[in-house]
């Protein structure tokens, strides 16, 4: 079980973050506008950013501080733990069981991370990763927490239970996000109401502080 490699991935925790990311791709879906040339790839650039951006913010907001940021470029990287000792994990959406070249490579800043938590000899080639699996529609049918170590070895396949969001006949309600990282969605909009105040801006995310490597 996820547990079993590091205390900091409690079923809370992995569920939480599960959520959030199929949270995000429901509303990619309900976004969409296939009309004005949206597809499956476009679609997925927009599942991605969204969970990365709810992951941020969730980061951001102080109310997880289980929760951080290490790697916030197109590589995006979180870890699970606080104090400089959590465990980094990965996204990508795909088969759990079937990963790619691409999923299973390990960044700089990830893999000295894992040596953090887990010890050198522990993290060496190993990877935590959520795999996003889509069926009909590019709708979530379930989210998988991984452990992998190498490209043949899979030391845990966690089905993370969820109860995923159902898709609505209406975008507008769909739009409504979950209050899972303390954002309730965009206010519906009233003709003729002048415009809200503008949006402060994201604060950048601190860098984790981390031990000396002789220190673990």
């Amino acid at each position: 079980m996820p547990w079993d490699f590091h205390p900091a991935l409690t079923e809370e925790r992995l569920r939480l973050c599960a959520r959030m990311l199929a949270n995000a791709r429901r509303d990619a879906l309900a976004m969409a506008s296939y009309e004005l040339g949206d597809d499956p790839w476009s679609v997925g650039c927009r599942a991605f950013a969204f969970g990365r951006h709810r992951l941020r913010r969730a980061a951001e907001s102080g109310d997880y501080p289980w929760l951080e940021v290490l790697d916030d470029s197109a590589h995006f990287v979180f870890v699970i733990g606080g104090n400089g000792q959590g465990v980094p994990v990965r996204f990508y959406r795909g088969a759990a069981d079937d990963p790619t070249d691409r999923t299973l490579r390990r960044q700089e800043t990830e893999s000295e991370q894992l040596s953090l938590a887990l010890g050198e000899e522990a993290a060496a080639g190993l990877v935590f990763r959520f795999a996003v699996e889509t069926g009909e529609g590019g709708r979530v049918d379930r989210v998988v927490f991984l452990a992998l170590r190498g490209e043949e070895r899979v030391e845990c396949f966690w089905p993370v239970p969820l109860e995923l969001p159902p898709a609505s006949a209406g975008a507008a309600e769909q739009l409504r996000l979950i209050a899972d990282d303390g954002y309730a969605g965009p206010a519906p909009h009233v003709p003729g109401a002048p415009p809200g105040p503008a949006l402060p801006r994201r604060k950048p995310v601190p860098p984790l502080h981390r031990r000396q490597a002789g220190l673990f």
